[in-house]
Formats: structure tokens, sequence, C-alpha cells
């Protein structure tokens, strides 16, 4: 009986496997690339690309470019934001007139961008960091600046002995 139960309990098992793409050799089973002729859908991955970045670029002349998640553009005017001033953009940001706001969720965050001549940003709750370059005359320099708590802090132009044009490549902020 024991033998019998042994044996219809394989046979079951390799049907089973047979009809899900699985196929035994030497006893053991092996996954099929194609069941039953259906081939695997495509592997996902992930980016970490701005949703809609081209159609913000359009609209406000700010490139975000990849992050985490954690660090989204979001409507000015609401408490807790982190705020970004860039001077000569009135004209293309016909939305924030050259004032743009990041909301931050989950303990930490990471936004790459591309936003130029920026002069000022006032920090939120968490422990924010902005990382900037300038061209100079054979190179470029990269300057990093915390921002205060909850205040405005004078960055790139306004912070710069020479007052050059900064260019705000990324925010990241931690709890």
């Amino acid at each position: 009986m024991k033998l019998f139960s042994r044996t219809t309990a394989g046979v079951a098992a390799g049907v089973a496997a047979i009809a899900v793409g699985v196929a035994i050799q030497g006893g053991v089973f092996v996954a099929s690339a194609a069941a039953a002729g259906d081939p695997l859908p495509p592997v996902a991955v992930e980016t970490f690309e701005y949703p809609d970045a081209a159609k913000i670029f359009q609209q406000r002349g700010i490139k975000l470019k990849s992050g985490d998640g954690h660090i989204m553009l979001a409507a000015c005017g609401e408490p807790g934001l982190i705020e970004v001033r860039a001077r000569r953009m009135q004209d293309i940001d016909t939305v924030g007139h050259g004032l743009f706001c990041f909301r931050v969720t989950g303990t930490t965050g990471r936004l790459d961008l591309e936003l130029p001549a920026v002069i000022g940003a006032k920090g939120n709750d968490y422990a924010v960091k902005v990382n900037m370059v300038t061209p100079t005359e054979t190179s470029t320099e990269e300057k990093s600046f915390d921002l205060n708590k909850n205040a405005w802090t004078n960055i790139g132009e306004t912070a710069d002995p020479q007052g050059r044009d900064f260019t705000l490549l990324q925010i990241t902020a931690a709890k």
C-alpha cells in the first residue's frame, strides 16, 4: 500500500510540474523557460527616473533627473517643505516664478536635479544638504551646503565671495 501511495504521489507531482512548465531530469525538478509555449514576461528594471520630468522641465525649467522617491517637487505654500530660490527663472517658471518647493517623505531622501542660478534655500525639520557646481576658468568647482532648519540659508551665488553662478545638482535629507 505504501508503494502505491508513493508512486501515485510521484506521478501526480510530475504531472503538476509539467503543467506549470517544470521538467524532471534525473529525479530533479528543473524550471522550463517557456511553459506551454508562453515566453517569460520582461524583467522590470527600476531606473529611478523622475516621473513626468520632461513635462515639468517644459513648464518650470527645472530638470528633475532621478532619486529614491522620497524627495518630490511640491506646490509651495504648505509647511514643512524645502524651498529653493533660483534667479533668472521668473520668465521660464510661470508656476513658482523661481521658487521651487520639495516634500520629503520617509526618514531619508535623495533627488538628483539640475537647477541653475540658485541663490538661497530654506530647510525643513530634516538635516538637508545641497550639492552644487559652478564653472571655473579651467574646470568646475563643486560645493556642498548644509541648510539651516526651518530658515533660509545663503547658498550658491549669495554664499560665494566671487558671486559665481551655481547650479543645484542634488538634495539629500535625513531625520
